[in-house]
Order: structure tokens, then C-alpha cells, then sequence
């Protein structure tokens, strides 16, 4: 299913292939702030009525306030992988994305700032009209590549493409996809973000 769609434009196929940019890692921003905060520790006043060093905080409580931050923390970290190019807008898309799903948001090209989400098992990548994922140049195939599920994961596969297929710089035929990284295909280039219920719920196992 696509979120957003380039205006589709008849390309011919080019038997030659053409030259694209040359890939380069993606540019990352600063991390965003964690607004994560711990949770205070619960304290026991003693039998005399008054807090002594070393009575307030309980054993649990202690413990169970080391999980919190830590799960707070690990939780922060993978929100903060948003790089800050992101608007507002898309930090929503991001943020409201279920467990089992993920967006593509195209960075650079002709349609750039198109999003695309992933929630399917398969979803097509190309410059055919009934690609799932429609890129309307001819630095990209007809049938480019495809996006695959398993589960909570992706991948992304080329299909022989005359130009390739990349992941984070370097031509691939297949690669697990990780939050941030950017795939490019032609002059696209895309950048892959997981859901963030799957990101906590693998940061808490």
C-alpha cells in the first residue's frame, strides 16, 4: 500500500545503462533530545519517624528503577535515530506506525519526500505502473527490486536491475534492513524506518 505516489509519466526502457550519482553514505543529523526521565525512588521512613541514609530506598525499589531507565533509555535511543531532516508530519507517520509495518521516505529524487509504507509481505519497487513502489526515471528498472517481510523484519532484494540496488552505499542483491538506513535505487534515494513498537519491544528482550 502506498502513502504517497510521484505523478506517473510513460518512460521508455533504455537498453544502455545510465549513470547515476554516485552513492555516498546517508547524511545523519543530530540526535533528538530523550525525553526520557527515571522514576524516582520510593522511600521508607524508618521506625523513628525519621529517613535515615541508606533506609529510604528499598532493594526493589532500586532494581525496579534500573529497569525503567534502562528500558527509557534504550527506547530514547532508537527514537533519536530519526535524523533530524525529519518533519514534524513524518515524526507523526513514524510514531504512529504498527507493530509489523515500516515507512519508506524518499530523500532524494524527482518525487522526494514521498512516503511509502510497508505492511505487506512483498511490495514492488520500480518504474512499471504497477509497482507498489512507483518510480517514475530511467536511471530505474521497470522491475527494480523488492521490499520482503518476515515478521517484524525486512529486506530489500534487487531483481537484476540494470543499475543496481544499494544499501547505505554499497550495490547489494539482498540486505536485512536496520531504522535509518538509506536504499537507493536509480537517482531515488529512501530511507527505511521501523516501527517504533518493534524497536521498543526488541530494546526490552
Amino acid at each position: 500500500m502506498m502513502v504517497d505516489l510521484a505523478g506517473k509519466n510513460n518512460s521508455e526502457e533504455q537498453n544502455e545503462p545510465v549513470p547515476t550519482d554516485q552513492p555516498e553514505n546517508p547524511t545523519t543529523g543530530e540526535a533528538m533530545p530523550s525525553k526520557a526521565q527515571s522514576t524516582p525512588a520510593s522511600s521508607t521512613p524508618g521506625s523513628t519517624g525519621v529517613e535515615t541514609p541508606g533506609e529510604s530506598t528499598t532493594v526493589h525499589d532500586m532494581l525496579s528503577t534500573d529497569t525503567t531507565m534502562n528500558f527509557s533509555q534504550e527506547f530514547a535511543a532508537q527514537i533519536a535515530s530519526i535524523n533530524s531532516n525529519v518533519t514534524a508530519e513524518e515524526q507523526e507517520s513514524i510514531a504512529a506506525l504498527p507493530s509489523g509495518s515500516a515507512l519508506m521516505v524518499v530523500r532524494r529524487g524527482p518525487n522526494a519526500g514521498a512516503r511509502f509504507l510497508l505492511d505487506a509481505d512483498l511490495t514492488s519497487v520500480g518504474r512499471h505502473p504497477n509497482a507498489d513502489i512507483f518510480l517514475d526515471d530511467v536511471t530505474v528498472s521497470r522491475r527494480h527490486a523488492e521490499f520482503l517481510r518476515n515478521g517484524t523484519t525486512f529486506t530489500v532484494k534487487d531483481l537484476g536491475s540494470l543499475n543496481g540496488t544499494y544499501f547505505d552505499g554499497e550495490r547489494i542483491e539482498t540486505a536485512a534492513l536496520t531504522d535509518g538506513a538509506e536504499v537507493q535505487v536509480g537517482k531515488f534515494r529512501l530511507t527505511f524506518y521501523a516501527s517504533r513498537l518493534d524497536l521498543a519491544r526488541a530494546a526490552s528482550e
